[in-house]
């Protein structure tokens, strides 16, 4: 039996497929960019927020206004879950000053055990820049290195940070291996160019990497420790003497209010970079880690009681604000290559290889199908016959 169509419902069928599959590419448009009517998953509606250059907050039913804070960048995030309840141009890159020393300490803390001595030489403490913060290493004195952590986190010495480094296979290695951290903890927008954050040209972090690191930090029991020290003794040629941690949000210096439930973590400054902190707090069973980058106005302590205001108010308003992000991974690990190996993906939108995209060729082949279908239909059209 033959069964025939006529170029009429050839025409229209094979239209009809090419709309469709215009439509389904259409679709997924939207659905990538979080800004589709439809209800997006996770990562198209949550992850690219973290990524505009504006506020980003989703509040319900009674949550408390955001502060209005003048820091280039901040973060505020739960750091238990990572979940990021409100941020401000969270990607950009900006010098990060010594917060950098975050990811030096994530880096190095697990390789040089505490109790280690060292006696410092002269080509360790080469190479530090000019103006930089020290805690007062000398050559030729013997250290622990829990006594170099100190003056690492208190006083954020550069010069302890040469010593780790040197201790940890050289500036260079402790710079490679830095940056190789920041990948594995998903923290694309930190470029390392010093162990210490001393302003070099293109070495930048941003709010959210800064937060990551931070958090990670309070999940390791000697970084906690160490960030969260508020006064401490340091060895010297005619003895020990004391040294203060410089976060004033920790220890009430210079006219700052401790904040209550602070954990410490590290703040830092340069010319480059402005003022750049990264605090923790703990209140009740909830603890937020804020990250306040270059604040543009109110003088050098500013840093300090913006990161206040915007941890007052990531307690009051965590349970009546939508997450805009998260601090882990979107991705899930290798199998067997631990929890934090494979690196954070930018969202679909910006480097076209997102969670929910169908396949491009897939796309293309179905649009060229219909497209092809209905060319060889007109062509049927006007005077070939067909066979079924």
């Amino acid at each position: 039996m033959t069964i025939g169509f006529s170029p009429r419902a050839i025409i229209f069928c094979c239209a009809l497929s090419t709309v469709g599959a215009l439509a389904f590419l259409a679709h997924f448009a939207v659905a990538g960019t979080g800004t589709g009517s439809a209800a997006p998953g996770p990562a198209a509606s949550q992850q690219p927020l973290l990524y505009e250059s504006d506020t980003q907050v989703r509040p319900r039913a009674g949550a408390p206004e955001v502060p209005n804070v003048s820091a280039l960048s901040w973060v505020v995030a739960d750091a238990d879950s990572g979940k990021v309840l409100a941020a401000h141009d969270a990607h950009r890159p900006l010098p990060p000053a010594s917060t950098l020393k975050t990811l030096f300490a994530l880096t190095v803390l697990p390789t040089l055990p505490r109790d280690t001595q060292h006696t410092v030489t002269e080509q360790e403490l080469a190479g530090i820049g000019p103006g930089s913060s020290l805690v007062g290493v000398r050559e030729g004195h013997t250290y622990r290195v829990a006594d170099l952590w100190r003056g690492v986190f208190l006083n954020s010495g550069n010069d302890a940070v040469h010593v780790l480094a040197a201790l940890n296979g050289g500036v260079d290695t402790t710079v490679r291996k830095m940056q190789a951290k920041a990948r594995a903890l998903g923290a694309l927008d930190t470029h390392v160019v010093t162990p210490d954050g001393y302003d070099a040209p293109g070495q930048v972090s941003s709010a959210y990497d800064l937060a990551v690191f931070g958090r990670a930090g309070l999940h390791d029991p000697d970084f906690a420790r160490y960030c969260a020290t508020a006064e401490s003794t340091f060895p010297g040629d005619g003895g020990s003497y004391e040294i203060a941690n410089t976060n004033r949000l920790l220890t009430g210096a210079d006219g700052v209010a401790a904040y209550p439930g602070l954990i410490g973590i590290k703040n830092g400054y340069t010319s480059g970079a402005g003022n750049t902190l990264v605090a923790a707090a703990r209140h009740g069973a909830r603890t937020l880690v804020v990250t306040v980058m270059n604040p543009q106005e109110g003088g050098g302590f500013a840093v300090y009681e913006e990161a206040r205001s915007l941890l007052d108010w990531g307690f009051s308003a965590a349970e009546r604000v939508t997450p805009v992000g998260s601090l882990l991974p979107d991705r899930p690990p290798v199998a067997g290559s631990g929890p934090t190996t494979v690196p954070r993906t930018k969202p679909a939108q910006e480097d076209g290889d997102g969670a929910g995209w169908p396949d491009p060729g897939a796309l293309a082949g179905a649009v060229g199908v219909g497209a092809g279908a209905l060319v060889l239909a007109l062509r049927l059209k006007g005077g070939r016959s067909t066979r079924g």
